[in-house]
């Protein structure tokens, strides 16, 4: 198989493949999906090849990001990913357990958007900070 695309396009084809491999198995410890390794590492072998060589290393036989890689930013777009969805998440949580305890049920979605957009528009403000637990 053949893709052609630029040296622009391809150095935002190895980011993608390197969040999404991040994303599938940066928490999974020992039990990797190693397929989406073996696809990451085929990319970044590939680097070596265009005249990006600083952006891979070797380690044991295999091409993986280099630390230059690593420390080049893309942690910040996954962190950035993750504070959005943290929020977004917590907000709808939140919001369907108020509407619930307050009698309402899951179908009250006009209600739950709205406890949502209160919670989104309170962490905008304060962050965590106000989050109180009663232990």
């Amino acid at each position: 198989m053949n893709i052609h695309m630029n040296l622009k396009q391809f150095r935002r084809l190895i980011d993608l493949a390197y969040i999404g491999n991040w994303v599938l198995n940066s928490a999974r410890g020992d039990e990797r999906i190693t397929e989406f390794d073996e696809v990451e590492s085929l990319l970044f072998a590939k680097c070596c090849e265009v005249g990006m060589g600083k952006l891979a290393d070797l380690l044991d036989g295999q091409t993986i990001p280099s630390r230059a890689f690593a420390e080049g930013g893309i942690h910040e777009a996954i962190m950035e990913y993750e504070d959005t969805i943290f929020f977004e998440i917590l907000a709808e949580e939140l919001a369907r357990r108020d509407i619930i305890a307050e009698g309402g049920t899951e179908e009250d979605s006009e209600q739950i958007n709205e406890r949502i957009g209160a919670y989104i528009a309170e962490f905008e403000r304060n962050g965590t900070d106000n989050i109180v637990l009663n232990l």
